[in-house]
């Protein structure tokens, strides 16, 4: 009678969204629209009257992963060239600048292919070319107008603007008031239709200093990087999606324009927008602008497949600073059917205070300041990995942290989880969907995701019925699986100057 008291709120709540979320994918199908345009783009519209504004998420189906090689770091690039403006947006005189800029991208090939050379190579030569394409480089500054294609958006009540890409996508949003719809159709279009590469050099001494930042002095950084560079092989997850330092100094604009080509054509990308929003009237204003864009054949898929792991594999990193844990078991891609299995796991191990990570290498042993796992690293589009990390606290080794996690990984391989852990882990997604589906930003992000990756944005409710259905004997079987010794890569930042014991 106790337990069921004690289970009795938990229940009730759990009823609650299960109803909740039945009521909301209904009405969702109800509301939701999409529309895929002469040309291939797809879109999709939510209307939700609750405020004289809009949301939308642009997402591009192309990330770090999709770099050539060589050039890594180009994804990432073209995040920050798509602020730079247009044709028709920050510049004084595009025909003048047109010559310029093509003058810029002749010396630069010029420049580089000097420098580039490993017999004959003339100093003089490389100096006197560096220098007459940083001066074409001056002669087309002279016509940018710097920040127009933001300010107008915060001229005109937009908010949030931002950008970022992933191994697997690039991404695009701000929010605007209703009335400015069409001005944001008009500024989102041209950006995908008028692309100016201008400022890049610029633009590329900015990446070159994120990656000085995130991995050259950041021993952690440097870590991961090595990590990832041991645990995958054949795939293009285990090239840094900042990109390498000799690849950042060498790419040039036109590989940036040619990138674009290939990557940014509407039958690679999905829109979504959410918000106070006339279905008719949105729909017309998005086929205006967008369907100028030229249709182009969606990229191939094809990469490299990464190799099955066979044996353990182990990084070790000794810097004078912080140490730090972290192990990684390769899982299949997001298509798995045992994807949400890896979800539940990810939940037990590390959400919250009560999860098991932080229970016992936190709270009780006292052996690490934070610890936790997760799945889909770096991404999710190819076959990746569900990892381990904890940061040591003071006096405590990274084989401390190894012997811990390995407790609680064979805990789940043997006995799972209980009842009441699995149930509050099935009742805690289902909340944070619901908590989600208040927010127009989020839930654009969440339509034009599940769009892209599924060819349907209602995989975001059928994901909670997936998570609904693990059992324990799932949990337990991935455990076994996949978090095995021949499967595992490990990754140790260790102090410099440790004392022997506290080696791994």
């Amino acid at each position: 009678m106790r337990r069921l008291k004690a289970y009795l709120p938990l229940l009730v709540l759990f009823c609650a969204l299960q109803t909740a979320l039945a009521q909301d994918l209904a009405s969702f199908e109800k509301r939701v629209q999409v529309k895929t345009l002469p040309n291939g783009l797809t879109v999709l519209l939510l209307n939700r009257p609750q405020a004289p504004v809009f949301s939308f998420f642009t997402m591009v189906d192309a990330g770090d992963a999709q770099d050539p090689m060589g050039k890594t770091g180009l994804a990432h690039m073209m995040e920050h060239m798509a602020f730079k403006g247009t044709t028709n947006i920050g510049t004084t005189n595009i025909a003048a600048e047109t010559v310029v800029l093509a003058k810029v991208e002749a010396l630069y090939a010029d420049y580089d292919r000097e420098r580039n050379r490993v017999v004959n190579r003339d100093d003089k030569k490389i100096a006197e070319l560096k220098a007459a394409w940083e001066e074409a480089r001056k002669d087309a500054d002279q016509y940018v107008v710097k920040n127009e294609f933001g300010e107008i958006i915060e001229r005109n009540g937009g908010v949030g603007m931002n950008a970022s890409t992933s191994e697997d996508t690039t991404r695009y949003f701000y929010s605007m008031p209703a009335n400015r719809l069409e001005l944001w159709a008009y500024l989102e279009s041209e950006r995908f239709l008028h692309p100016v590469m201008r400022e890049f050099y610029k633009e590329r001494d900015v990446v070159m200093e994120e990656r000085r930042m995130r991995s050259d002095s950041s021993p952690t950084g440097r870590l991961i990087e090595q990590f990832l560079s041991v645990a995958f092989d054949g795939s293009p997850y285990h090239r840094p999606g900042i990109g390498y330092m000799s690849d950042l100094q060498h790419f040039s604009a036109t590989d940036a324009a040619n990138f674009f080509k290939t990557y940014y054509v509407p039958s690679n990308m999905v829109v979504a927008l959410v918000g106070d929003l006339d279905a008719d009237k949105t729909f017309a204003v998005v086929e205006k602008y967008f369907g100028r864009i030229p249709s182009g054949p969606k990229p191939e898929e094809y990469i490299t497949e990464q190799t099955k792991q066979t044996a353990e594999r182990t990084v070790v990193l000794h810097d004078p600073s912080q140490p730090f844990y972290i192990e990684g078991y390769q899982r299949p891609n997001f298509r798995d059917k045992d994807d949400q299995v890896y979800s539940v796991i990810s939940s037990i191990m590390s959400d919250g205070r009560t999860s098991w990570m932080y229970r016992s290498l936190v709270r009780d042993k006292k052996i690490a300041m934070n610890a936790a796992g997760f799945s889909g690293m770096p991404g999710e589009k190819y076959r990746n990995m569900y990892s381990f990390y904890a940061v040591p606290a003071k006096g405590h080794s990274a084989t401390e942290m190894s012997t811990a996690i390995h407790e609680l990984i064979d805990k789940l391989k043997s006995e799972g989880v209980t009842a009441a852990e699995l149930k509050m882990v099935k009742t805690r997604s289902k909340a944070t969907l619901l908590r989600g589906l208040g927010n127009n930003q989020g839930l654009a992000m969440n339509l034009a995701a599940n769009q892209l990756y599924y060819g349907d944005w209602r995989e975001l409710f059928r994901d909670i019925d997936r998570v609904d259905a693990v059992t324990n004997e799932d949990v337990k079987r991935i455990a076994n699986e996949i978090f095995v010794e021949s499967n595992r890569t490990v990754g140790i930042l260790e102090t410099k100057g440790a004392a022997k014991g506290a080696q791994r």
